[in-house]
């Protein structure tokens, strides 16, 4: 018999752990999936940050308002910038009375706008509402 024929009716052996290009593989998934997880965190991250922002915007707005509640009954008119970078105005006009027999400007709609830039989009919250006008010697 030849050498040949002997080693192949030697019993195999079998293989202790991995070959080179199994490993490769499960590296090169493992890969995909922690690119997945990182851009989904990321993802997550910048959604709060923009959550965090528009809910600040909103606080800003309502405090706004809340100084606001009384205004001259001629109308008002103002603007800002904050720390944070937001940008905001107030402006008031008399409201449209009809027969309801108040004076004019004893009503006065009221607008507030607070913009900021997220990335390369411009955000924007406008709030509307009607406050008590003073006539200007009564006006805090």
């Amino acid at each position: 018999m030849s050498i040949l024929g002997a080693k192949m009716r030697e019993p195999r052996r079998y293989q202790k752990g991995f070959s080179l290009l199994e490993a490769m593989v499960a590296i090169s998934i493992l890969g995909i999936a922690l690119g997945g997880l990182y851009s989904a965190a990321s993802g997550a991250t910048r959604n709060v940050r923009a959550d965090e922002r528009y809910a600040f915007a909103v606080e800003l707005g309502r405090s706004l308002l809340a100084d606001n509640v009384q205004v001259p009954t001629a109308g008002m008119s103002d603007n800002g910038v904050t720390a944070g970078g937001f940008k905001w105005s107030v402006s008031t006009r008399p409201a449209p009375l009809g027969r309801s027999g108040l004076e004019q400007g004893a009503l006065q709609e009221i607008e507030i706008v607070v913009s900021w830039a997220d990335g390369l989009r411009d955000r924007r919250i406008q709030l509307d509402s009607i406050v008590e006008g003073l006539p200007n010697d009564e006006t805090l």
